[in-house]
């Protein structure tokens, strides 16, 4: 016979290939069938119960669904083009396409392509080798699936990871977990850290210089910062949302210092203070500039009253520092009750830890003494401010307040105006004097000549 002629059904039937194959369809159809159509019909049945077939679109439509009663849930072929891709079929009739590959330490695994026809053969199998390149280099198609699955929130990521590294890494913990708590977990808590944008990050930087200052944003910004290194650092994400961002330009253009009526007023209002440990704490401040988690975390066995001398072992420079003491400051540590009592200078309740903050005191203390608008931070300031109207160079104070570099110290520049005044008008006076004497050789000069 020559393909593409037709035959009646009687001729043909008798043969063991069309009996198994190609029977069916001839007597499903009724008249003459060309010979080539029921040739490709038998091609294509004969394909599609084998297991393990060249992959075509017609192929793949073709695939039974997979026998309910079966014991697995589904139907699974090979392609014999590319090694590892499948195509699956479910009871339903559903067809999928998916990679199976092992790993260089054994471990099996499949990869889901997608669903067909949504995915065609071709770009299957152009998936297929990708990942099968993936595997050939060492690594897992499924890599950053994985990851994507196992992706902690916010939140999660933050109790369960950050926070246990920041607490023994970082002094600002407490400050930190203040600002995630109060503002950082109800803004991103429950989303994933993949899911946290610049545009995110952006907006809670320009919300919080609209609800606070320029300082306190970029403080947050800073924190967000750091988490989001870390969680690239250790390969949660690719990027860091915060990096690049922009700070504010921060204006301090208003200091506060004390006056002296306002320090008198204020030790007479910590006379009645009912925590005299916090009261300790706030006068060392003042006395010595030392800053507040200095201040409270200090131990006795870095107290040398003898030599007057108060060793920092931690500070924000990242070194430490001695302090020097006054007879007022070495006065006030000799008469703390902690004194041999504790390791901690300012013990809190319980004595195993140290006084947590003295802020509340503080506030009492402002109130009584009727001063406003000061911090305690500002006491290390009013210390500064104190130390320059005596005498104190700007290079004393720096030493004095353990900055790292001179330039932290120019704030208090401005206060050392009288002596700067004094410098100026030295200046002045020479060259008034060299004007004088100008004139007065310039009017000598016509009597001469006369």
């Amino acid at each position: 016979m020559v393909p593409g002629s037709l035959f009646k059904k009687s001729e043909f039937l008798n043969k063991p290939i069309a009996v198994r194959h190609i029977a069916p369809a001839l007597l499903s159809r009724p008249g003459p069938t060309p010979v080539a159509a029921l040739f490709f019909q038998a091609f294509e049945a004969l394909m599609t119960q084998k297991k393990k077939f060249v992959f075509t679109d017609r192929l793949i439509k073709q695939l039974p669904s997979h026998d309910p009663s079966s014991a697995s849930k589904s139907a699974e072929y090979s392609d014999a083009t590319v090694i590892g891709l499948r195509a699956v079929v479910g009871v339903n009739g559903n067809k999928s396409f998916s990679f199976r590959y092992q790993l260089v330490g054994g471990r099996k695994r499949c990869a889901r392509i997608g669903t067909f026809p949504a995915i065609s053969v071709s770009e299957a199998r152009k998936i297929a080798l990708e990942m099968r390149a993936v595997v050939d280099r060492g690594g897992d198609p499924q890599e950053r699936v994985d990851r994507m699955k196992a992706m902690p929130t916010f939140a999660q990521f933050w109790d369960d990871e950050y926070a246990p590294y920041a607490i023994q890494a970082k002094k600002s913990f407490r400050n930190d977990e203040s600002k995630v708590r109060i503002h950082l977990k109800p803004r991103f808590g429950p989303l994933r850290l993949c899911d946290i944008g610049v545009r995110d990050i952006q907006l809670h930087h320009a919300a919080m210089r609209a609800s606070h200052t320029a300082a306190t944003a970029n403080r947050h910004l800073a924190l967000l910062s750091a988490i989001f290194r870390k969680a690239v650092e250790w390969g949660r994400i690719d990027k860091n949302p915060a990096a690049g961002i922009k700070p504010f330009r921060e204006v301090n253009q208003h200091q506060r210092f004390l006056t002296s009526d306002e320090i008198a007023r204020i030790f007479q209002a910590m006379e009645g203070e009912a925590n005299k440990t916090a009261v300790a704490a706030l006068k060392l401040l003042l006395l010595t500039g030392t800053r507040r988690e200095e201040a409270l975390q200090a131990r006795w066995e870095h107290v040398d009253l003898d030599a007057g001398q108060w060793w920092l072992p931690v500070t924000k420079a990242g070194r430490g520092r001695y302090v020097a003491l006054s007879g007022g400051a070495n006065d006030l540590l000799a008469s703390l009750p902690s004194r041999g009592k504790s390791p901690w200078v300012f013990p809190g309740r319980d004595g195993d830890k140290p006084l947590n903050n003295p802020r509340k005191a503080f506030g009492r203390i402002l109130e009584s003494a009727g001063v406003e608008h000061l911090r305690i931070h500002d006491l290390r300031h009013s210390f500064a401010s104190l130390a320059v109207n005596a005498g104190a160079t700007l290079y004393q104070v720096q030493g004095l307040l353990g900055h790292s570099s001179a330039q932290m110290t120019q704030r208090y520049a401005h206060l050392a105006d009288n002596g700067l005044r004094d410098a100026s008008q030295a200046v002045a006076n020479v060259v008034m004097d060299a004007v004088k004497r100008s004139v007065i050789r310039d009017g000598d000069s016509p009597a001469q000549s006369a």
